[in-house]
């Protein structure tokens, strides 16, 4: 079904920001009756593992 209500540009602004400051991780919007009521975020870092080289 589809909503004639327009989404707040409050909301949108919110979901573009958090998108621009994410890195790696999730962003989840959770929407009821047709209207955002929620925008989760999980962020994770990523750091690179050095291998630790064997000397026989």
């Amino acid at each position: 079904m589809i909503s004639n209500q327009k989404i707040e540009s409050i909301v949108i602004e919110k979901i573009i920001r958090t998108l621009e400051n994410l890195e790696y991780g999730t962003v989840q919007i959770t929407v009821h009756d047709s209207q955002v009521t929620q925008i989760e975020k999980v962020e994770k870092y990523r750091f690179d593992l050095k291998k630790k080289v064997r000397v026989k």
